[in-house]
């Protein structure tokens, strides 16, 4: 009974231990980060337009999810009960042509050597669900701020996620609230927002970020967790404008933009069978052009509403019961990006056509490291910290020899 005693003390200690030891490394992470000057961007200007449709070919749509999680890590995290071949061979069935799996932490290699392959991770651990999807990944970042992130933190991760990833996506901001909109007024050096998602539309971060001259593009995405469940798969996605499937120009069109986000409707209940039906037969846009101030954009199947979005957001103008529709980009427009909604409320979402004074659309400028406001935080830290140490020491001592007495 003694050695039981003493053995399960022994464990306690040692669990102890580690969750100090842990405890210690999350801290420094927190008193190493940077603390920035944010000030918020300027909207879009400029004499130049820039359209990201502007030399598509509409039989070049390519259709794509980046964000699904397999069995990894032992079966911890989310997505267990899905194998790598099962997922590619549900989302072939519903007609999908780029099938990339966003395990947590984790590149998924399945089919590495096919040409199509994109290496992708969701990146983030924290317990306010702040993540990212990393397309064309080469590392994995492990480290993250994961009791609650301030400006600072979401930027810093941001920045080294920068270093490894060919595109950088803030996945679900408005899950958990992870991102607020505000800070999307202040937040740059990311490609795009995963807009849509099975779990909540973030809309308005997207528009923040524009209406703060951002150019950022937008993702859809089902993140299923279940791949036999129907009302998980193929419910969002991503349209891709690309001649091939091959990984480098599926990444070059995302770049640019050319690319949509969609809302597929998903009645609950529904079939596989039933799905693949529906969903490989879907409205296709024919063009988006911009000419003499003026936007056009037609689709193959009559809309039942095309909405044109532009500064902070605001409904410039609807157009309903049509397969095309114009928009006079007027002088005070700095950005329009338009929504297509169908009559069984599957929807599309485009990204936006802006104003530019340079090579490209602008983005958010990197904000300046505060050195005195980072230093002052390591300093009282870390002194807080020694501080905290000292008197555990001085009071174990002190405990020991009370002991002896």
């Amino acid at each position: 009974m003694h050695k039981i005693k003493g053995f399960f003390l022994f464990m306690v200690k040692l669990l102890l231990y580690l969750l100090a030891v842990i405890l210690l490394l999350i801290i420094f992470q927190y008193l190493t980060c940077p603390v920035y000057n944010f000030k918020p961007g300027e909207e879009f200007s400029g004499y130049n337009i820039y359209n990201p449709y502007d030399d598509m070919d509409n039989h070049n749509w390519r259709k794509a999810n980046f964000q699904i999680q397999s069995h990894a890590w032992g079966g911890i995290t989310s997505g267990s009960q899905n194998t790598n071949e099962q997922i590619f061979k549900t989302y072939k069935s519903l007609g999908y042509d780029i099938i990339a799996t966003s395990d947590y932490q984790k590149i998924n290699r399945y089919k590495e050597t096919e040409p199509f392959y994109i290496p992708v991770y969701e990146h983030g651990y924290g317990i306010h669900k702040n993540h990212h999807v990393l397309v064309g990944a080469k590392l994995i970042l492990w480290r993250d701020y994961p009791i609650f992130q301030t400006l600072s933190n979401k930027q810093h991760i941001l920045n080294l996620l920068r270093n490894d990833n060919e595109l950088v996506y803030i996945a679900h901001p408005l899950l958990r609230n992870g991102y607020a909109a505000s800070d999307m007024k202040y937040l740059t050096n990311y490609d795009g927002i995963e807009v849509l998602n099975n779990y909540r539309f973030s809309i308005a971060h997207w528009d923040t970020a524009l209406s703060n001259g951002n150019y950022i593009t937008v993702l859809g995405d089902d993140d299923a967790h279940d791949i036999f469940n129907p009302d998980e798969i193929g419910h969002h996605c991503t349209f891709v404008n690309s001649s091939t499937t091959n990984r480098n120009d599926i990444i070059a069109a995302l770049k640019k933009g050319r690319s949509f986000g969609a809302r597929i409707n998903r009645p609950l209940g529904e079939s596989f069978e039933d799905k693949i039906k529906r969903t490989k037969v879907l409205p296709v846009i024919k063009a988006v052009d911009f000419r003499n101030d003026t936007i056009f954009i037609s689709t193959d199947s009559i809309a039942k509403e095309i909405r044109f979005v532009g500064q902070n957001a605001l409904l410039k103008k609807v157009v309903k019961n049509t397969n095309s529709a114009t928009y006079n980009f007027r002088p005070n427009d700095t950005y329009i990006r338009i929504e297509i909604e169908f009559s069984d409320q599957s929807a599309y979402y485009l990204n936006p056509i802006c104003r530019y004074s340079e090579e490209a659309p602008s983005h958010i400028s990197l904000p300046s490291v505060n050195i005195y406001k980072t230093w002052l935080l390591r300093i009282l830290g870390f002194a807080t910290l020694l501080f905290i140490f000292a008197n555990l020491i001085l009071l174990k001592r002190k405990q020991s020899r009370q002991t002896k007495i």
